[in-house]
């Protein structure tokens, strides 16, 4: 069995070895989960909070998958009864959703996000908080940030746990901190 290379990585007060994953021939990622770490998911979301004031933001929206525990603890700590979450498909229970295209370097391919006509009714006119796990290529902020525009609302920051390779050059969002990008020996680029 070939050994899994790993990237010892602290944010907010805790240390994870970080599995690196394949992303093409050149380009590993170190893979930052917040699934089943309720430790690491409320340490995050706390120090996640700490970058935007509060009364600048209606609601919290994030994307199916990744960022489904982050939404969820920064709206509990943040004493918000409803947060939204962009879906990779259709459910029925969403009535008449609206959608754009999404691009993710994690995900192959193209796919959407959607929300129902109910969430996006409730957007319409509040400042929404976009808040992610890991930007890297913007791709899924981008899609969120159209989500909210389609739907009436205004985008009142960005918020990631980490930022991965290029995207810790960025201003338009705030994290806590940086990844880089490594080469398929795991050493960082």
């Amino acid at each position: 069995m070939e050994k899994v290379m790993t990237y010892r990585f602290s944010i907010a007060g805790l240390t994870r070895d970080l599995p690196l994953c394949k992303v093409s021939d050149d380009t590993y990622i170190a893979a930052f989960i917040c699934f089943g770490d309720a430790e690491l998911t409320e340490a995050c979301a706390s120090e996640m909070l700490k970058l935007v004031p509060r009364e600048d933001y209606d609601y919290i929206l994030t994307a199916e998958a990744k960022g489904i525990p982050l939404g969820h603890e920064m709206a509990r700590q943040a004493g918000m009864r409803k947060h939204f979450v962009a879906r990779k498909s259709i459910k029925t229970y969403m009535p008449d959703p609206i959608s754009v295209d999404d691009e993710s370097i994690t995900t192959k391919g193209l796919q959407k996000l959607y929300l129902g006509r109910d969430d996006a009714d409730l957007i319409k006119g509040k400042r929404i908080l976009i808040v992610d796990d890991v930007i890297s290529t913007g791709g899924s902020l981008r899609a969120m940030e159209a989500l909210v525009e389609i739907a009436g609302g205004t985008v009142a920051g960005k918020v990631a746990a980490i930022a991965e390779g290029d995207a810790s050059g960025r201003t338009d969002i705030k994290f806590i901190d940086h990844l880089p990008l490594f080469d398929a020996d795991g050493n960082p680029k």
